[in-house]
């Protein structure tokens, strides 16, 4: 039994433990960055936010997932059943499943796999498939119509994302995103790529979804998009599954661009605090430009979305692929 115990059951309870570790902040986040939202956006219109269900309205997350979890879920009559309850929880899981590849610190990773990118971009890839799911099994023509665009823009943008991706790849000599975070102890990639970080932030507010590119739950011609006819905690799903997504791409541009666990720039003052604080900082900071840019930009018509991807973003990080790749072979940069 103790054989048995030290081959099988331990490594196994260490993996089951690391999972937690990992998703119980996770899961946390989520449900208080909706209440960062309504603060950040509430004093940016010089209102107060939510500030009545417990201290400061910290326990208004609470409040929102039980009102949830106890209302009724309401299957529409012509839906796919099956399907229409498996789109939500594909939509959340994805979000979950790409962390297992995320460094938090030099060694504090759950899978440290030589192909953590492509892992991420098949892991990315598949969330348009929840989406279509839900959208076609709803039977509705709107939540249909909000899902064709959504599935639209997250295929357009994910191209440009992935020549950002091949930018920064082509600077380091590797796939493993903690080989990544290492290549940046002298400088940043924000630095010297730009406006490939820029291309990606903006990027990721398309692929996540997000104000100004918030077109699938356009209001005015689509109610709410291709999660129109799902309620209670189906609809909570969808909410936890975009509020994940938008912390996995913030931690993306944290890993590509801002250094990682890094403390800025290796300053020695900085440097006695943990990597995993410096992460979760940046985070932070990445996240509140997401809120920052709900709160300020009015929300794009369609074929300006579409334009943008497709005529600006993709020409020049395909240009920017070419420049990058001349200059480090030219200049004598190529990794080895």
């Amino acid at each position: 039994m103790a054989e048995l115990w030290s081959i099988y059951l331990w490594p196994g309870a260490i993996i089951v433990a690391k999972i937690v570790a990992i998703l119980v902040p996770l899961l946390l986040a989520v449900a208080y960055l909706t209440l960062a939202e309504r603060k950040v956006i509430a004093a940016m219109q010089l209102r107060k936010g939510p500030n009545v269900v417990g201290w400061f309205g910290l326990l208004q997350p609470v409040a929102d997932g039980l009102k949830l979890f106890v209302k009724e879920t309401v299957i529409p009559t012509g839906a796919n059943k099956v399907v229409f309850v498996l789109a939500p929880m594909v939509t959340f899981v994805l979000a979950l499943v790409a962390w297992a590849v995320i460094p938090f610190d030099e060694g504090m990773v759950l899978a440290d796999i030589n192909v953590g990118v492509l892992y991420l971009f098949a892991i990315s890839s598949m969330g348009v498939y929840g989406v279509i799911m839900a959208g076609w099994a709803s039977n509705s023509k709107y939540a249909f119509l909000g899902a064709l665009r959504s599935a639209a823009q997250m295929v357009s943008y994910e191209i440009s994302m992935g020549f950002v991706i091949v930018t920064v790849l082509l600077c380091v000599g590797s796939l493993n995103l903690t080989k990544v975070v290492m290549a940046q102890q002298n400088v940043w990639f924000a630095v010297p790529l730009l406006p490939m970080f820029v291309i990606f932030f903006v990027s990721t507010l398309a692929e996540t979804n997000r104000s100004p590119f918030d077109l699938p739950e356009a209001e005015a011609e689509l109610v709410s998009g291709y999660n129109v006819e799902y309620s209670s905690m189906t609809f909570a799903l969808f909410f936890l599954g975009e509020y994940a997504n938008m912390i996995l791409m913030s931690a993306l541009t944290t890993i590509l661009f801002l250094g990682g666990w890094l403390a800025p720039f290796g300053f020695a003052p900085f440097t006695w605090v943990p990597g995993p604080i410096w992460f979760a900082a940046k985070i932070s900071f990445v996240l509140f430009l997401f809120l920052w840019v709900r709160a300020t930009f009015p929300r794009y018509r369609y074929d300006q979305l579409m334009r943008l991807g497709w005529k600006v973003f993709l020409p020049l990080s395909l240009l920017w692929v070419v420049v990058t790749a001349i200059a480090l072979v030219a200049f004598g940069w190529v990794p080895q």
